[in-house]
């Protein structure tokens, strides 16, 4: 198990990029300067040795975004035609920054319906393929097409995250949120909320303690991240909540340094 002082040990990781990360919360449209230096730095990552699968949320932010409207639509067409035309711009964006550190990437989008006990095999064999052949699986939902879970609104890409997690059977999954870590309250309505650096059981106490909402453009809250720990548990991977508006902090995380909050069995 990944211990805060080992996490320079493992050898994958899956590393969850929410829309609040790399959109600006006021308008939902790319926050340039966190993707850019977010690219850089998993590039880096990656260089020094480690082997690194990315989930991102933000197509259909970027497709609000890029189609001018307000805010999410909630009707599911409007929807789907936001995250076609906002997967398009998010893998474009990718593809250019990766490709000025001479890294290749691979989309790969996927539905429920391929988790099932003889499609998982595939998705399986597909990221290691890809990794094996050098290359970093960015991750999506296919949101448009998938219909149930756009009508379910669940914050799916969180346990999206620590499903991939297992099936590439990866070490950790690093959730980039919009807070520091899990906190005993929310810390932007508590200023005496207390960050908890350490958590080795999911129980009603912590459940209890996980809620709130994201922003406008981007679905879920900590309970959804929450969910995806309880998943990642079921093949011993570990998690480590940190604040995806601080992009540098995932160097502490590699060197050792204590980030956010660790979700361990280990511990």
């Amino acid at each position: 198990m990944v211990v805060m002082k080992q996490i320079s040990k493992i050898k994958r990781v899956v590393i969850k990029l929410g829309t609040s990360t790399i959109t600006h919360h006021r308008t939902g449209m790319l926050n340039i300067r966190r993707v850019e230096k977010l690219c850089k730095i998993i590039a880096d990552i990656k260089n020094s040795g480690y082997e690194v699968i990315i989930v991102s949320s933000g197509s259909i932010g970027l497709g609000v975004s890029k189609l001018g409207l307000n805010e999410r639509p909630k009707d599911t067409p409007t929807k789907q035609a936001c995250a076609a035309v906002g997967q398009c711009e998010l893998m474009y964006i990718y593809d250019k920054l990766f490709s000025e550190y001479s890294i290749t990437i691979a989309q790969v989008l996927l539905t429920k319906f391929m988790f099932l006990e003889d499609r998982k095999e595939n998705i399986t064999n597909a990221l290691e393929r890809i990794i094996n052949m050098g290359a970093i699986p960015v991750v999506n939902e296919n949101d448009t097409v998938a219909i149930d879970e756009l009508e379910l609104e669940v914050g799916e890409n969180d346990t999206l995250a620590a499903y991939v997690c297992n099936l590439s059977h990866s070490d950790l999954l690093i959730i980039m949120s919009d807070i520091d870590g899990f906190f005993t309250d929310d810390p932007r309505d508590n200023d005496d909320a207390e960050l908890i650096k350490v958590v080795n059981n999911i129980d009603d106490e912590i459940k209890k303690l996980a809620g709130g909402a994201g922003t406008k453009f981007g679905t879920g809250g900590m309970l959804t991240k929450i969910k995806a720990v309880e998943v990642a548990f079921e093949e011993n991977a570990d998690v480590v909540i940190m604040n995806g508006r601080k992009p540098e902090k995932l160097y502490d995380l590699f060197e050792d340094k204590q980030v956010g909050t660790l979700f361990t069995k280990g511990v």
